[in-house]
């Protein structure tokens, strides 16, 4: 067999190769366990598409007819192994269920097809390809798997959306969390669905085959950026998010406080007027807003470098969702901004103080709670609006 070594079949092969050993990296990484082998499989099989697009521009199939309808295509895998390694990055608790397998019943019958195609003879799979394939079940497979892809893309834009809003009210040091990276690829991947888009219209309502087809290209920049940055990813045990209970509304006697003059302390004989004014938002608490701002301030817990809201829960016994409510509704800011805003005001107090001098601004930094210099300067900047070394001047 004559392998024509075009850029392009040079590119297609060091990109699979690539991404087999990254899947098997990723596959066996101690960290983000779960996740990684979520985002393997994705590799695996976004690898396996292109290969057929390897063995297309390669003329393997015009050599060798029989390589055709190979058990390679695993398209309709993309979308749910891409929203559950959103999923399961996010949470480190989180769990397939039985009930989610159904996503990936259409892969199940994608496999089963080819799978079962490839162990006919030579005769029927070609009388497949003509009668049944090229008419119906190839379109019916691009097409779904555009639709699969886009609707799973758009579940994990929706969670990650609600995930950085989440972070900062529940972490106080996020550089390494905020996950910028998956953003990036999830706005490539909507590259390759927004060109997908456009091949199914022309080959659906003009007949061009291949004339237009830049998706494969596209796919093997996604799978080279996904096994660059996919081992980088720092550990996400500690991350816990759930969307569901993100959406849930905030506690009203969840630790014991019940708000006065909310309808538990109402007598059970009182009748409520015909037509009721709008619910308020719960009151904050002050004994609970105090606990808060003691365990932050005088107990000095704003020095613990990754102090996170299950943190604070723990050492305060208020309820997570109680202190997060308290602490928007109370301090105005996100908890993290709260956090940030001890550890910056603590760092101003020892730049004032003649101690300073016998320290670096980074141990000051560092002592005040920040846990690197990229992070202080970033912060320190973010709140005084000034660079740390030009405030200290």
């Amino acid at each position: 067999m004559q392998i024509p070594f075009t850029p392009l079949v040079l590119v297609l092969w060091a990109v699979v190769a690539q991404a087999l050993l990254a899947a098997g990296l990723l596959w066996v990484a101690p960290a983000n366990r779960r996740p990684n082998r979520f985002l393997a499989l994705l590799m695996l099989s976004i690898a396996l598409w292109l290969l057929d697009g390897f063995f297309r521009v390669a003329n393997v199939y015009g050599q060798n007819a029989n390589w055709y309808f190979a058990p390679i295509y695993y398209s309709f895998a993309f979308g749910p192994l891409l929203y559950f390694y959103v999923r399961s990055l996010t949470n480190h608790r989180f769990r397939l269920r039985r009930e989610q397998l159904l996503h990936f019943g259409p892969v199940v019958l994608q496999a089963a097809l080819y799978l079962g195609l490839r162990l006919q003879p030579y005769a029927t799979r070609l009388w497949f390809w003509e009668h049944v394939h090229r008419p119906v079940t190839y379109r019916l497979e691009f097409i779904g798997t555009w639709v699969s892809l886009t609707v799973y893309l758009l579940l994990s834009l929706r969670v990650l959306r609600r995930y950085e809003r989440w972070l900062p009210d529940n972490f106080s040091e996020v550089s390494e969390l905020r996950l910028r990276w998956l953003r990036v690829l999830l706005l490539a991947v909507a590259m390759v669905s927004v060109q997908w888009l456009l091949e199914v219209v022309l080959r659906e309502f003009f007949g061009l085959y291949y004339e237009y087809d830049y998706s494969t290209e596209l796919l093997g920049g996604v799978l080279f950026l996904i096994g660059v940055v996919g081992l980088r990813q720092a550990d996400m045990r500690a991350v816990q998010f759930e969307p569901e209970a993100e959406l849930l509304p905030p506690p009203a006697i969840e630790s014991g406080f019940v708000p006065v003059g909310s309808a538990d302390t109402l007598p059970p004989t009182t009748a409520l007027p015909a037509e009721t004014p709008p619910p308020t938002a719960p009151a904050v608490n002050a004994a609970v807003l105090e606990r808060i701002r003691r365990a932050l301030e005088d107990e000095e817990l704003y020095r613990n470098p990754t102090l996170t809201l299950a943190e604070l829960a723990a050492y305060t016994g208020l309820a997570p969702r109680l202190i997060s409510f308290t602490v928007n509704q109370g301090f105005g800011r996100s908890f993290n901004d709260v956090v940030n805003g001890y550890r910056v005001a603590e760092v101003q107090r020892r730049l004032a103080t003649p101690d300073a001098q016998r320290l670096t601004l980074l141990g000051i930094a560092l002592e005040s709670g920040f846990n690197s210099k990229t992070t202080f300067n970033r912060i320190f900047k973010q709140f005084t609006g000034v660079a740390p070394r030009e405030w200290q001047g």
